[in-house]
C-alpha cells in the first residue's frame, strides 16, 4: 500500500516531465526518420559533410577543455571555500553566486569589452609596453574556452561545496596524524570523497557548454562554429528542420554518453561513490 501511494504521489512530476521535457525531445528525434531518404538519411547527410563533423569535434573539444579547466579551477576554489570561517565562507560564497544574477548574454557582452582589440586587455598590454599593436583575440576559440569557463565555474563551485564541507575534519586529522604527506590525503581521503561532486559538477559544465549558443556566436562566430549556433543556422535561417532536428538528436545521444562515462570513471575512482 505504502508503495503505491509512493507512485500515486510522484505521478503528477512524472507526468510533468514527460510531457514537459522527454515527449519534445523524443517528437524533435523522430521527425529525423520519416524522411524520403530513408531513416538513416540525415545522420548520414551530416557526417558525410566534413565541415558539420568539424563543428561536431570542435565542440566536443572546447567542452572537454572547459569541463577539465573548470574543475581545476572550481575544485581549488571550493576547498578553500569549505576550509574558511563562517563569516568569510559567506562572502565567498555569495561573490561565487553574484556572477549567476547577471543573464549569461551580458556577460558574454563583457567579454567583448575585454577581449576587443581596442579593449580593456590590448589596452592594458599596449600601455605598458608588453605589445606594440592589438592582438586579434576575438573570434577565436581561446576567446570562446576562457568566456565558458567564467560562466561555469560559479556552478563547479557550488556544487563542490556541500560536497567538501560533508567531509569530517577528523578524517583528514587522522590521515596527517598517521604520517600521510599532505598529497597522500588529498588523493586518498579527499578526492575519493569529492568524486559525487566532481561528477555531478562535471556533467553540469559539460552539457552547458556542449549546449551553449550565446557565448559562441558572440564571441566565435562563423570562425569558431559550434553545434547549438549550427542548429540554430539550420533552424531559423535556412529552415531545414530535419537538419536542426539531427544536430538535436545528436547532441542529446553524445550527451547521455558521456555522462555514462564520466559516471563509469566515477564507479573506478570510487564505488561506493555512486
Amino acid at each position: 500500500m505504502k508503495r503505491f501511494s509512493g507512485w500515486t504521489l510522484a505521478s503528477p512530476a512524472t507526468l510533468l516531465i514527460l510531457l514537459g521535457l522527454i515527449a519534445p525531445v523524443a517528437a524533435t528525434i523522430y521527425t529525423t526518420f520519416g524522411t524520403p531518404g530513408g531513416p538513416l538519411a540525415p545522420y548520414q547527410a551530416f557526417f558525410a559533410s566534413g565541415f558539420r563533423r568539424t563543428v561536431l569535434l570542435r565542440t566536443i573539444n572546447v567542452s572537454l577543455i572547459v569541463t577539465a579547466i573548470a574543475l581545476v579551477i572550481g575544485f581549488i576554489t571550493a576547498y578553500v571555500v569549505s576550509r574558511s570561517p563562517g563569516w568569510l565562507k559567506s562572502i565567498l560564497i555569495i561573490a561565487a553566486v553574484f556572477p549567476l544574477l547577471t543573464g549569461v548574454v551580458v556577460r558574454s557582452f563583457a567579454w567583448l569589452i575585454i577581449l576587443g582589440k581596442n579593449g580593456i586587455l590590448n589596452s592594458t598590454l599596449i600601455n605598458l609596453g608588453l605589445i606594440s599593436e592589438p592582438f586579434a583575440m576575438l573570434y577565436t576559440q581561446g576567446a570562446v574556452i576562457v568566456a565558458m569557463v567564467y560562466l561555469f565555474v560559479p556552478l563547479m563551485i557550488l556544487t563542490l561545496v556541500g560536497v567538501l564541507e560533508a567531509i569530517p575534519d577528523d578524517l583528514i586529522q587522522a590521515s596527517a596524524s598517521l604520517g600521510a604527506k599532505p598529497s597522500a590525503t588529498f588523493t586518498q581521503v579527499i578526492l575519493p570523497l569529492a568524486v559525487p561532486g566532481l561528477i555531478v559538477g562535471a556533467v553540469l559544465v559539460f552539457t552547458g557548454s556542449f549546449t551553449s549558443y550565446a557565448t559562441p556566436q558572440l564571441l566565435g562566430g562563423e570562425q569558431v562554429m559550434m553545434m547549438g549556433t549550427l542548429m540554430y543556422q539550420q533552424a531559423m535561417v535556412t529552415f531545414d528542420w530535419v537538419s536542426a532536428s539531427t544536430i538535436a538528436a545528436i547532441m542529446v545521444v553524445i550527451t547521455i554518453a558521456i555522462v555514462l562515462v564520466m559516471t563509469r570513471i566515477a564507479r573506478r575512482l570510487n564505488p561506493m561513490a555512486v
